[in-house]
């Protein structure tokens, strides 16, 4: 269990005690729920409701129902801010606002962030050679091409350099494969590319004598008071930059609402004015009519820019709106033009009546929730089980053997992966049970010592079904992550077949067990 599970929630027995020890407790469970949410680093973003802001409940149901209808999606979280106050909030369950969300490439804008720091601290310049920060991991012969390559080069991804994405994969040290690279005509062409933002955080760490994470908790987190984040960290020890970012919703809003701000939080100018303006300037052409800034893309034609990740990771700031909307999820049909197409005509300078449509609002933010399986608690065939444990096939979650124990709603399932970790992971029927277990989620990036810098168990909310006396139907989502497994287990005799469907990636891997 992660710290503030741990160290936040309580349990109370029941007992027959007077009313006034009854009020007694209520107090002290209302203080424990208060620095539950302090130690979630929950609720810090003023609330409000969308007609106070001048925003339309409908307005909002529509752009919700338009993102939960986007085809093989997984809505993980939405929240949407403006005048800097928080107007509506979804996590469906099992998700909670104090979760962690890995953020793949929308860790990028913070990388950016941390560039214009260094520019603002003139510890750098964007016009400043690529090559100057490495001699030691320069190839022996320096084309003329990698001489030229600028800082402002990397942050419009147009650094010459082909993306190569087996380099992180096999390689422990990415730096100097990345630099011998071929390089064309550097500031020409738009090639995106993780290994740029790389480069980017390697050359702040060189000047600042720290990384990237660290530049950021002492420059900005601090001040944003964002205190539950981690960030990947390359073999060599270089924040990963481009990916690897692991930060809850609510830090994300903080992030573009001080972008939204041009750089300033509580009076105080964190990132200059004249950085968040580059960062959220169009500088190069993407090829498909997308404008690309400082490691933001266009996300409107009304000056709107976002921050974006894979599967659908979004920090959309828009300025002429003065608004800010996050989403975490995981979609392999992202779509980040419906914020701002929703949003941009119906909202309004002043407050607005509230009418049904605030009511239907209000019930639909509750009402979000993962359907779980369908099917029976129980199967005659669990009495075979008990005492069994089944070892698998290889497959590529790491899997070495798996066991069950059926409760009267509840399904124990233990798997012991190949680091011999042993996590016991607790699924409800027609509900969702949450496990914390130190066992690493499914995970699409393909890099040496992945995981490298994140620390703390990690959440899988699961649910079963029987659908027939020898078929088991087990969802397992990894909340404070990005992967979900559907998996569908058939026992025959002494064996086990098993097939998962991953809402991460098309493959449909399957393999066995036996007893």
């Amino acid at each position: 269990m992660m710290f503030y599970e741990k160290n936040c929630l309580y349990s109370h027995q029941k007992s027959n005690i007077t009313t006034m020890k009854k009020q007694f407790i209520n107090s002290i469970l209302a203080l424990l729920l208060l620095a539950s949410n302090v130690c979630a680093q929950v609720n810090d973003l003023p609330r409000s409701t969308p007609e106070r802001q001048g925003v339309p409940s409908s307005t909002v149901s529509a752009l919700l129902d338009s993102l939960f209808a986007i085809p093989q999606t997984d809505i993980h979280s939405v929240m949407m801010l403006r005048h800097g106050k928080v107007i509506a909030e979804v996590y469906p369950e099992p998700f909670k606002a104090e979760y962690q969300h890995t953020q793949y490439s929308c860790s990028k804008t913070f990388v950016s962030a941390a560039v214009g720091l260094a520019v603002d601290a003139n510890l750098l310049r964007v016009t400043d050679r690529v090559a100057t920060f490495f001699p030691g991991k320069l190839p022996a012969e320096v084309t003329p091409e990698l001489a030229a390559m600028t800082i402002h080069d990397l942050l419009i991804m147009a650094s010459g350099i082909n993306p190569d994405g087996n380099l992180r994969a096999e390689n422990t040290h990415w730096l100097q494969p990345l630099l011998a690279k071929p390089v064309s005509t550097p500031g020409k062409q738009f090639k995106y590319d993780s290994l740029c933002t790389y480069l980017l955080s390697a050359i702040v760490q060189q000047v600042t004598g720290k990384t990237v994470f660290a530049y950021l908790q002492e420059k900005i987190f601090k001040d944003l008071h964002i205190e539950k984040v981690s960030w990947e960290e390359s073999p060599e020890g270089i924040t990963t930059g481009g990916w690897g970012l692991f930060i809850q919703p609510e830090s994300l809003a903080k992030m573009g609402q001080l972008l939204l701000q041009k750089g300033q939080w509580n009076g105080k100018q964190l990132i200059s004015e004249a950085w968040v303006n580059q960062m959220m300037h169009t500088h190069i052409d993407t090829g498909d009519g997308r404008g690309y800034g400082y490691q933001m893309w266009e996300a409107s034609k009304d000056g709107a820019f976002r921050a974006d990740g894979r599967f659908g990771q979004y920090i959309v700031v828009m300025p002429k709106q003065d608004m800010v909307v996050v989403i975490t999820q995981c979609s392999s049909s992202p779509n980040p033009w419906v914020v701002s197409q929703v949003l941009a005509s119906a909202v309004q300078p002043g407050a607005l009546m509230a009418d049904k449509g605030s009511q239907v609002l209000q019930k639909k933010l509750q009402s979000y929730r993962y359907p779980t399986p369908s099917g029976k608690a129980k199967s005659s065939f669990t009495k075979n089980l008990v005492g069994k444990t089944f070892k698998l096939s290889d497959n590529q979650f790491g899997w070495r053997d798996i066991s069950f124990t059926q409760g009267d709603k509840q399904l124990t399932i233990t798997i012991t992966d190949a680091q011999g970790i042993r996590s016991e992971l607790s699924a409800g029927y027609r509900q969702w049970l949450t496990t914390w277990t130190p066992a690493r989620p499914p995970y699409s990036m393909n890099a040496q010592q992945k995981f490298k810098g994140i620390e703390g168990d990690f959440a899988v909310a699961a649910s079963y079904a029987w659908n027939s006396s020898n078929t088991l139907h087990l969802n397992l989502q990894y909340v404070n992550w990005i992967s979900a497994l559907d998996l569908t287990l058939t026992f025959q005799g002494d064996k086990v077949s098993i097939t998962v469907h991953k809402n991460y990636e098309p493959d449909v891997p399957q393999f066995t067990g036996t007893i």
